[in-house]
């Protein structure tokens, strides 16, 4: 009989697996769940050299699944100036002072997480309000959730954006009354000239639009791009994640972490799509296809197409089905027409590839899925998968259509304003008192059984798990008679779990602790069910398991 060479006792286990539960104890041997049950079954399974792990009666669950980040910009962004909780001009004077003068010779300050309501509520961010604090030096400051961004004049200058450009639709230099650019600007193509601007060779934003690097890496860009990324992983693994939904991505992203790999420290089983960006000829999913080919191992995949349906509601970029509700005859501009997307979506279907697409507005998730279904009809009826990544306005016309193309809901718990990071506006008064009831629609989306999957979307959000799940359990509703879309504990902890292995195609083998399935595990510092709602977002992984290996360990 096998024996273990690892088991947990003393725990309360939440096995992901409705047939068992709940358990005491886990033994794993090799990189496989040996069994799992009660502590005095488990302790016979245990080889004489074993390593016991006495979880103390906290939780240990399956690994966890982050089924939606952006691994290289979410480390990288941790060596620039982050302006959470910064507030007012003599906050953002404070914090941005300091940091110019420990980079003197960086030609542009770049500053994430910037606030909508930087300057106070309903004060909206301009060029002169930025010179006020930073007005000699090159400044942009980018929202926190990527998609909108303001600089100061000399920024403006320096990108030849001070008296505008054409963009592309769905993009906008925002323009003041005078004819100038007031320093908004919407969506990347509208900043991109901004940060052109900056000498670090542009590692801040690799791969997050879909295009290899303009130059060869140097051997130096080179090993600081592996040290980014592998203090990525890192990151992740202490917070219990075991699967990474990567959702940015180019070959030169795969190449990194294939050498990561090769050193063995590819500590989290990481998949990056083929970002079929608007200006790409769909000819070149057929790369899509060959990298898919080519990266299916166990701990590096690239099986999935990412696109861009629309921006996002705070910005007015996200594509509405009727007019903003603070700006009447605007609805939004598709970044793929329809005839596009369509012909998209039937063509990475056909080569049996699993789309994901960020559709942020009503409008946009109805374009979505009327590609899914012109993907359906064309190639017929398969287990694909495909998900739209966000869905923060569902048209309830629309929420029949999701369950019966098997779309997968990838829903970001801390997205909601006011649930954890964000204000209530401008997102909720873009939208409408009206049109409440259906964002972020957990409820409604549980209710006609489409599967969810939870994520943070760093950087756009905390990473750490458990604030979205307190984010999830606590959400209130903005209105009364509206309803919450709260979750409870077990699915939020679904979410993380059995939710994200399932959106990965990975739940015959991963999301659950069951006899035979893979090893990813984590063992918390306390009992999740016994903690109250209120400190749950205190909790972290005590140690973290993939594939049988301990990736983290909090005692060191």
């Amino acid at each position: 009989m096998t024996s273990a060479n690892l088991v947990i006792l003393n725990a309360s286990v939440l096995t992901m697996d409705a047939a068992t539960p709940t358990a005491r104890a886990v033994a794993v041997a090799g990189n496989r769940i040996l069994a799992v049950g009660d502590d005095d079954d488990i302790r016979t399974l245990a080889a004489p050299d074993a390593r016991v792990i006495d979880a103390g009666g906290a939780t240990v669950m399956p690994g966890m699944t982050e089924a939606h980040l952006h691994l290289f910009a979410g480390a990288f962004g941790r060596r620039l100036l982050q302006l959470d909780g910064v507030q007012g001009q003599a906050a953002l004077a404070a914090v941005l002072g300091p940091y110019a003068a420990e980079n003197p010779d960086e030609a542009l300050l770049i500053c994430k997480a910037a606030d909508y309501n930087l300057f106070g509520d309903g004060v909206t961010t301009t060029r002169q309000l930025l010179d006020g604090v930073m007005p000699d030096r090159p400044l942009i400051l980018i929202a926190g959730d990527h998609h909108t961004a303001w600089a100061n004049t000399i920024a403006l200058d320096r990108a030849g954006l001070l008296g505008g450009r054409d963009l592309s639709p769905g993009n906008e230099i925002v323009m003041a009354p005078d004819g100038t650019a007031s320093g908004e600007l919407r969506e990347f193509e509208a900043y991109d000239p901004v940060m052109q601007l900056r000498s670090s060779g542009g590692r801040e934003n690799l791969g997050l639009v879909g295009v290899e690097p303009e130059t060869p890496p140097t051997p130096t860009q080179w090993a600081d791009d592996i040290a980014v990324l592998e203090d990525g992983l890192r990151l992740c693994a202490s917070y219990g994640f075991t699967s990474l939904h990567n959702m940015d991505g180019n070959r030169y992203q795969l190449d990194l972490l294939r050498e990561i790999e090769g050193r063995g420290n590819l500590i989290c089983r990481t998949e990056v799509p083929f970002h079929l960006t608007p200006s790409k000829p769909l000819d070149t999913l057929e790369e899509a296809e060959a990298l898919a080919k080519e990266f299916n191992g166990d701990f590096l995949r690239a099986n999935r197409v990412k696109m861009f349906m629309d921006g996002v509601i705070d910005s007015s970029t996200a594509v509405l089905v009727e007019d903003y509700a603070d700006r009447p005859g605007w609805r939004g501009e598709p970044l793929h027409s329809a005839d596009r997307f369509n012909a998209a979506a039937i063509d990475a279907d056909r080569r049996g590839l699993q789309i994901s697409v960020h559709a942020i507005g009503d409008g946009a998730v109805r374009r979505v899925l009327d590609g899914y279904e012109a993907a359906q009809q064309a190639n017929g009826p398969r287990d694909s998968r495909h998900r739209i990544e966000h869905i923060e306005l569902l048209h309830p016309d629309d929420l029949p259509r999701l369950k019966s193309l098997g779309v997968v809901a990838s829903m970001q718990p801390p997205h909601p304003p006011g649930a954890m990071d964000f204000p209530l506006d401008p997102w909720t008064t873009r939208v409408g008192e009206a049109r409440w009831p259906w964002a972020f629609p957990l409820d409604y989306l549980r209710e006609a059984g489409v599967p969810i999957a939870f994520a943070s979307d760093w950087p756009v959000s905390d990473i750490d798990p458990m604030r979205g799940v307190k984010a999830a359990i606590t959400r209130k509703p903005w209105h009364p008679d509206h309803p919450a879309h709260a979750s409870t504990l077990m699915q939020a902890l679904h979410g993380y779990t059995a939710g994200g292995a399932y959106a990965g195609f990975e739940d015959h083998r991963l999301g659950a602790l069951i006899p035979g399935y893979l090893a990813d595990i984590v063992v918390m510092d306390r009992d999740l069910e016994a903690t109250p709602v209120e400190d749950i977002d205190k909790a972290r992984a005590a140690l973290t398991l993939c594939d049988g290996r301990v990736t983290w360990d909090a005692a060191g």
